[in-house]
């Protein structure tokens, strides 16, 4: 494989929030999928960073240490990617773990609300099952089939917890410009994820992406499984208008998402390894 052939992924999920690959695992299946580079990005947890890491570098497998932190604004759902995280940043942990907390609360409300419907589930019964994981409303799902509850996860979202469903717990959020802020703190550089899913119009986009940019923006998730033509051309144009750089993911959940493959999302994905040395350079650049 040449330089220019070499291909990355800057989104996946594993067990430590809604993916079903560990750390571990998705590693491997990284170095299987031929890729030269890895981002680990679970929802608000950095917990599989440290398990995912020496994996890739026994494998050869460079490792971007991330998060995806979700936000809200104005009613609608922002994900904002967070790249090269420091673990051991004391007021990052501090500040990510009040954050996570949040959901917690958010997750014994939900239980309390599905047992108040007939259902056997507890917090303690969810965490026996994942014991290192942040708990999230997949986790909720899968346990509710796997012991047969429910018939099917689509059922379980269309009835009870998904969004404005009977047992459905909305999470407190923080701003999108609040996660740029923590992932600096962390040492990180923050990328809006996936613009597409945000169903926002061309001029409604451009001025949130340019209040982001002031907020501390690096970049753009430009390259992305769900994009449709075109949506990537709009965002290469915005990240040079406004000075941004770009990353690409697959969004990768495993079998929670059985249609994105590693690497390639649809089948069609290709991310050049040159995206993540931009990102290295920009990175180098601010520890001068």
């Amino acid at each position: 494989m040449t330089e220019h052939e070499k291909l990355i992924d800057l989104h996946t999920h594993s067990t430590e929030s809604d993916g079903t690959l560990t750390p571990e695992e998705l590693m491997k299946h990284a170095q299987e999928c031929g890729l030269s580079a890895v981002a680990l990005t679970d929802h608000d947890a950095i917990s599989g960073i440290e398990k995912a890491r020496p994996i890739a570098e026994a494998l050869g497998l460079e490792f971007v240490p991330g998060v995806e932190l979700s936000t809200d604004y104005q009613g609608t759902e922002i994900h904002i990617l967070g790249y090269y995280i420091d673990t051991q940043q004391p007021e990052f942990l501090k500040q990510l773990k009040e954050f996570v907390d949040t959901r917690e609360k958010r997750n014994e409300k939900m239980a309390l609300l599905l047992q108040e419907e007939g259902f056997d589930i507890t917090i303690e019964a969810l965490l026996a099952e994942n014991p290192d994981g942040v708990i999230t409303r997949a986790h909720f799902a899968r346990y509710l089939v796997e012991h047969g509850l429910v018939k099917d996860r689509e059922t379980v979202f269309r009835k009870y917890l998904g969004d404005g469903c009977k047992c459905y717990v909305p999470r407190e959020k923080i701003t999108p410009f609040e996660a740029i802020r923590l992932i600096q703190l962390g040492g990180g550089l923050a990328f809006f994820a996936h613009p597409v899913l945000c169903h926002m119009n061309h001029d409604r986009l451009r001025s949130f992406i340019k209040s982001l940019k002031e907020a501390g923006l690096t970049g753009l998730e430009a390259i992305y499984s769900m994009n449709a033509p075109g949506d990537e051309r709009n965002l290469m144009k915005f990240a040079e208008e406004f000075d941004l750089l770009i990353s690409g993911g697959s969004d990768f959940h495993g079998s929670n998402k059985p249609q994105i493959q590693l690497g390639a999302g649809k089948g069609n994905l290709r991310i050049p390894y040159e995206i993540l040395e931009r990102i290295k350079e920009v990175k180098q650049d601010l520890k001068l």
